[in-house]
């Protein structure tokens, strides 16, 4: 009888399967980088199947990734990806694969580059448009130890609307030091048809027989009378803005190579040679042009191209979405300020290229004359609003809080100094999941709490979300923020209608006499839960939302000192924010001097990665079981703390 011999299924990637380090791309010949990019392909949409995240990004520079790998010696050159967010098949190339099924999960790898993750990022990003700065930093870094490695920065049409990247060429083009900024175009209008007559431009601009010719052909020219030289060189100008669509970056400083189809390898491996070997110094850019989500159907077909997905079946497309239990936040901020906007024509809602993310698509909709996306540009956004405030009219500036980072200078002098009523819609209040550290909405309590004429609430729940639009439209002489959580709320009965609050008044939603918990936002329900369990153990313990961190509530504050041997805050932000603005006035009006037991709770003082929110929250000390571990602990009750 003869053993059966058990078959190993066929991989469906061997040529990948060979790849271990992006120094195996090279050691491949050229004609098998159209297989192992539709592997990389498979891979990547087989990975983010099981995972969710950013795909459609990914998907369209595959090709460019296997390309970039190929020509240029990673990780020695530095390889900046813009934004991050399309960096899925650079992973996976460059030693990490065995770990990419654990994208955005706890102790798994980031959904960004991130510089702790590995040598093949030099640079991370999960804010868009800071690629080209940094790459030019790590060029002139090169040039001052004499080093020959290359520097390239791949950005985004998008990330080019911000005006950072443009601070960046500017700065690069009026100096020597080399520097390959790579545009991937998936959506922009300056590109011309692209085939193979660009190709055959793009590599021949390229060449260095071309920049050899146009340099004697410069030097030919300064012998003539100046203005035959300035009629020369503007006729190649135009001729090659003409063919090329260059010209503005070629103003910039830049020599312009493009647009080349960036899903055809024949035509991007001859350019990135050129580039690559090119002897001339200063900062060469190279037009790319894709399509977001391309050689997945599904992800073509899509509106957003799967921009952001959940986790999906690989055959179909559909993803496993959940039916939510309680109203998203964002959407009912959207719905909220819809229902303002009917009865007011004077607001205005304003996103930095986050009409969706913000739940603004709704409110442009209703109101498409009303809206106004203005790009990866919170700086200008900010002062646009500014300026609609000096005219009378009310706008709403829906901006993450950790986007809202990106424009605080104009937070302060355009807005603040001059105590214009603009609204900030403030999104992704504390901690985000999957979108770790660089998403997280830590510091927005903080760095608005410290400056006058600022009004900062925020919403413990849906319901009173609502109530605190109405809010931000009725205050018409100060500017305010309201801040809210991300993902899905807490299922409490929704108003008919906002109602506006008393401004800088909380409200107790539990009366005890022993621990008072003093909750600002998202945590009010742990609060509740920790109030029952120190109940359930004879401590009587009163609940109150502070609603307002600025003006604060000082009557509720004082109240709840005196009454209670312990007083513990608790917020889903940084030091220096809501805690900071009770201990200054219980130390300024003296009621720490008779022996109140006060703790603050916040965020540790650590970047958190990403995980699922509850276990975030659980790291950070922030649930029901820590609260009640710290109102034991200040009673002088033995408790163990396991808070990160």
């Amino acid at each position: 009888m003869s053993e059966k011999t058990e078959l190993k299924p066929v991989s469906k990637t061997p040529l990948l399967d060979t790849i271990a380090i992006s120094a195996d791309v090279r050691k491949l010949k050229e004609k098998q980088l159209r297989q192992l990019a539709d592997e990389l392909r498979l891979e990547t949409i087989d990975a983010v199947s099981s995972t969710g995240g950013h795909l459609g990004a990914g998907l369209g520079v595959v090709e460019l990734s296997v390309a970039i790998h190929y020509v240029f010696n990673t990780p020695d050159d530095r390889l900046v990806w813009d934004v991050g967010h399309q960096c899925y098949p650079h992973k996976i190339l460059t030693g990490r694969r065995d770990r990419i099924r654990t994208l955005r999960q706890g102790d798994g790898l980031s959904g960004f580059t991130k510089r702790s993750e590995s040598e093949y990022d030099p640079f991370g990003a999960a804010h868009s448009s800071t690629s080209i700065s940094s790459a030019l930093g790590m060029a002139v870094a090169r040039d001052l130890d004499g080093r020959t490695s290359q520097a390239i920065a791949v950005i985004g049409d998008g990330a080019m609307s911000a005006g950072m990247a443009y601070e960046a060429m500017n700065n690069a083009g009026s100096m020597d030091s080399r520097l390959i900024v790579i545009l991937n175009d998936n959506d922009m209008s300056i590109a011309p048809p692209v085939g193979a007559m660009s190709a055959y431009l793009s590599k021949l601009i390229s060449s260095k027989p071309y920049r050899s010719i146009r340099h004697l052909a410069s030097m030919v020219a300064k012998k003539f009378p100046r203005p035959i030289e300035v009629t020369a060189r503007r006729a190649e100008e135009f001729a090659r803005g003409l063919v090329t669509g260059g010209t503005l970056f070629e103003e910039l400083g830049f020599y312009y190579v493009g647009p080349i189809d960036g899903h055809n390898l024949d035509h991007l491996l001859p350019v990135l040679k050129n580039v690559r070997d090119d002897p001339e110094k200063g900062p060469v850019l190279v037009h790319v042009v894709t399509k977001k989500g391309h050689g997945y159907a599904p992800a073509e077909a899509s509106a957003d191209k799967y921009h952001g997905v959940s986790k999906f079946d690989v055959v179909t497309g559909a993803q496993q979405k959940s039916k939510p239990k309680a109203p998203n936040y964002t959407k009912t901020f959207a719905k909220a300020l819809v229902q303002e906007a009917e009865k007011d024509d004077k607001i205005i809602a304003v996103t930095a290229a986050m009409p969706s993310g913000t739940g603004l698509d709704l409110f442009e909709e209703h109101f498409p004359k009303r809206f106004f996306d203005v790009g990866i540009a919170e700086q200008h956004a900010v002062t646009f609003c500014a300026g609609m405030a000096t005219e009378g009219y009310k706008p709403f500036a829906a901006i993450y809080s950790t986007f809202l980072q990106r424009a605080y200078d104009q937070v302060v002098h355009d807005v603040a100094i001059q105590k214009l009523p603009i609204r900030f819609a403030i999104d992704r209040a504390g901690l985000v999941g999957a979108d770790g550290a660089t998403h997280a909405g830590a510091f927005d309590v903080a760095y608005l709490g410290c400056l006058p004429n600022f009004i900062v609430m925020a919403a413990a729940d849906e319901a009173e979300l609502v109530h605190m639009v109405a809010t931000a439209v009725a205050i018409d002489d100060q500017p305010c923020a309201f801040r809210y959580p991300r993902g899905e709320g807490l299922g409490v009965p929704m108003p008919v209608c906002g109602v506006p609050l008393e401004i800088g008044r909380g409200r107790v939603l539990r009366e005890g006499t022993k621990v008072a918990l003093l909750s600002f936002g998202g945590r009010l329900q742990e609060a509740l839960a920790a109030a029952d369990e120190l109940g359930a153990k004879g401590l009587s313990t009163t609940v109150a939302d502070a609603r307002f961190a600025k003006p604060l509530d000082e009557e509720l504050v004082r109240r709840l000192a005196l009454e209670h041997e312990v007083l513990i805050t608790i917020e889903e932000g940084s030091i220096g924010g809501f805690a900071t603005q009770v201990l200054h006035l219980l130390a300024t009006s003296g009621l720490l001097d008779a022996g109140l037991k006060i703790r603050p709770m916040t965020l540790p003082d650590v970047f958190l990665d990403h995980d699922s929110p509850a276990k975030q929250y659980e790291r950070a000390g922030l649930d029901a079981r820590h609260i009640v571990d710290t109102a034991l602990a200040a009673l002088g009750h033995n408790t163990v703390s396991v808070r990160a």
